[in-house]
């Protein structure tokens, strides 16, 4: 039974910074390119960063670049996303997502976190 569990989330100030963790099992992790989904009340859905899965290549969106970075462990199964100048718009759930396709920015995805809520207050 595949498993990507979540943490790191929590409220923080505009400005602050937090690293969310996602933790990988009962999968191939090195066959999966990893990414971070984010969704806020009434908004889409969208990838924010991804890694492919030989972790030569990453992707992020405009709204983060310079601010996140994406990286992985292959020892630990686990794949992380350091959020840096946090700023209120960045509020969302935060979910890891697993792919078979589409590289670092995954074309879809095969498994999906619960999530792990992030606040940031002005």
């Amino acid at each position: 039974q595949v498993q990507l569990v979540e943490s790191g989330g929590g409220l923080v100030q505009a400005g602050g910074s937090l690293r969310l963790s996602c933790a990988a099992s009962g999968l191939t992790f090195g066959a999966y390119a990893m990414g971070w989904y984010r969704q806020a009340p009434g908004k889409e859905r969208e990838l924010v960063a991804g890694i492919s899965s030989s972790g030569g290549s990453s992707y992020y969106a405009d709204s983060v670049k310079g601010r996140f970075t994406i990286s992985g462990d292959n020892r630990k199964n686990t794949v992380f996303l350091q959020m840096n100048i946090l700023k209120p718009e960045d509020t969302a759930v935060y979910r890891c997502a697993a792919s078979l396709r589409g590289g670092s920015r995954l074309a879809g995805y095969n498994y999906l976190g619960q999530g792990t809520q992030v606040t940031v207050s002005s």
